[in-house]
């Protein structure tokens, strides 16, 4: 395809130099005069020397481009089809693939430096079919990210009646002012994801002003953001968010002072989806806000927040609520998540990290079964059930399919053995770091009828031999995996390296001491040396405890 005609042609004089082809696709090639066309080679005799097969340089280009006679509009379902890079590839290859390419991308990434504004007309010109965009500065770039000027400038450019996402990354040179031109030349932006950038909370004011028909809002990373002190008082009470009647869904991940988004959160009535990940700040009062502004909650992730049963006791308000996480709140105990099994009754999936605090068991679980008949899910990560629990589970949960116990001291062949005689529904079972064995493993060949896939992990107590009569017994159509060793040998390669940089720190320690300027005085030289002298005896021990049974030298006095 790269090649140029002269290399394909014979010449016309032995001497003449090759001519460059100036053809801008390779393909579509004039048919070349008969006097110079090179003869097909002639098919090998049977038991003639030589290879079977010839090189494409063989054989002659063909006469026409025959992706001419394909229409516009299958040509974009090929370009439909491939990748960002293998796009902008063919889009080199001739004129009418580049031009339908640009009219047929719906998805563009631009670099958004700050020269992004004197390239943006050009650029939309080009591309009039762009619905979703992003940019993206990258990391290091400093001030020669994209500006507030510059923004305007690509704000100006925009398919303004086509844009419907915007996604922006790094651009830490964008103001709340930047932010607001942007949005208000995409009056029907329906999804707006925002990270690493410095504008603050009073910037979305203006989205949700200029964008009426805004579902979906992610704010990750914000730089601009008050300090969290202010953040519960005077920053709730100074900023006034207007109605968000379309908003659907909403992502705060990362923030320090995410209290600062209660209010938008609240003013959006209609919302469906919550995710809270990592956020600081006490979420127990602002929970009751949200969930009496925005009753009709359908999903709601808590990750690594400051939220206790108060706030999953004001969760009893959304009756609609179907997916919950609770991941590593270990202020959580049985009593919120009863009060939340007491009123969504509607619960479908439910996943819960207690982070091994043993503050959720059994009765959470039981108070689970009985209210949530419609379970289909069920994530446990460092909780505790028994056969109390899981017998409940099965006997009320009969659409539960899916089910994952992940470091759960408390699951062992007698659980195991109740879900294969109770869940008749369960497809996928996730066992990991259990003390389960083959004798609980071996109840899955008659048990469980629907299950299609086991996958266990740091299960020492179950066999390779065991495994292999389950696939046997179960049919081909059951899979099941079974991984320890690999587990336990990245365990002590971790083990090692946590050894090693110990006494790395541990030896760096003790030559900081060494260069320790020492006092001039006799008394507190004295004193000095009596103090170095005990912190030295408790180096030499902790040198003892990483030396895996070779000690070290003692330290001198």
């Amino acid at each position: 395809m790269g090649l140029s005609p002269s290399s394909l042609y014979k010449s016309s004089s032995p001497n003449s130099p090759p001519r460059r082809s100036r053809s801008l696709s390779p393909m579509a090639l004039p048919p070349p005069p008969p006097q110079h066309q090179m003869p097909r080679p002639a098919k090998l005799a049977e038991g003639g020397s030589g290879s079977s097969s010839s090189s494409p340089s063989s054989f002659p280009p063909p006469a026409r481009d025959y992706t001419q006679d394909l229409p516009d509009e299958i040509l974009a379902l090929v370009f439909a089809s491939l990748t960002p890079a293998e796009r902008s590839a063919c889009a080199l290859a001739c004129t009418r693939w580049k031009e339908v390419d640009a009219t047929t991308r719906h998805r563009l990434s631009l670099d958004a430096r700050a020269g992004l504004g004197h390239a943006a007309p050009a650029l939309f010109a080009r591309f009039t079919a762009v619905t979703k965009l992003a940019l993206r500065s990258a990391r290091g770039s400093g001030a020669d990210s994209l500006g507030d000027e510059g923004a305007a400038a690509v704000a100006a450019a925009l398919p303004s009646e086509r844009l419907g996402r915007l996604k922006l990354r790094g651009l830490r040179q964008l103001s709340d002012s930047g932010l607001a031109s942007l949005a208000a030349a995409v009056p029907v932006l329906r999804k707006l994801s925002v990270a690493s950038c410095t504008f603050g909370p009073k910037a979305f004011v203006a989205v949700l002003q200029a964008c009426p028909l805004l579902e979906d809002l992610s704010v990750k990373r914000l730089r601009g953001l008050p300090d969290t002190a202010g953040a519960a008082t005077a920053t709730t009470e100074e900023i006034k968010f207007p109605p968000a009647l379309s908003l659907r869904s909403v992502c705060l991940k990362d923030l320090y002072s995410a209290l600062c988004f209660v209010p938008l959160v609240a003013s959006s009535p209609n919302l469906r989806s919550l995710k809270i990940l990592r956020c600081s700040g006490a979420w127990d009062l602002p929970l009751e806000v949200i969930t009496a502004c925005a009753p009709d909650l359908v999903e709601l992730h808590l990750e690594k927040l400051q939220v206790g049963d108060r706030g999953l006791a004001a969760l009893s308000a959304c009756r609609n609520l179907e997916v919950l996480f609770l991941v590593k709140t270990p202020e959580c105990t049985d009593s919120g998540i009863i009060s939340v099994a007491e009123k969504c009754h509607k619960l479908r999936k439910l996943h819960i990290d207690g982070w091994r605090t043993n503050r959720i068991g059994d009765f959470g679980l039981m108070a689970v079964a009985r209210g949530c008949p419609d379970l289909q899910e069920l994530v446990l990560i460092g909780v505790n059930p028994t056969v109390l629990s899981l017998r409940m589970l099965g006997e009320h949960c009969r659409s539960l399919e899916r089910l994952a116990l992940c470091g759960c001291e408390t699951v062992g062949d007698a659980e195991i053995i109740c879900l294969a005689e109770r869940c008749a529904a369960l497809k996928k079972l996730c066992i990991k770091g259990c003390p389960v064995s083959d004798r609980g493993m071996e109840s899955l060949n008659g048990g469980c009828p629907s299950l299609v896939k086991v996958k266990l992990k740091r299960c020492r107590g179950v066999s390779s031999e065991c495994i292999e009569s389950l696939k046997v017994t179960r049919g081909e159509s059951f899979s099941i995996s079974l991984d320890i060793v690999l587990e336990h040998d990245a365990r002590s390669a971790s083990e090692n390296g946590a050894q090693e940089t110990g006494q790395a720190q541990i030896t760096e320690l003790a030559d900081q001491m060494a260069g320790m300027d020492l006092p001039a005085n006799a008394a507190g030289a004295q004193s000095s040396s009596h103090a170095i002298n005990r912190m030295r005896s408790v180096v030499y021990a902790i040198r003892r405890r990483f030396s895996n049974g070779n000690p070290p030298n003692p330290p001198p006095q």
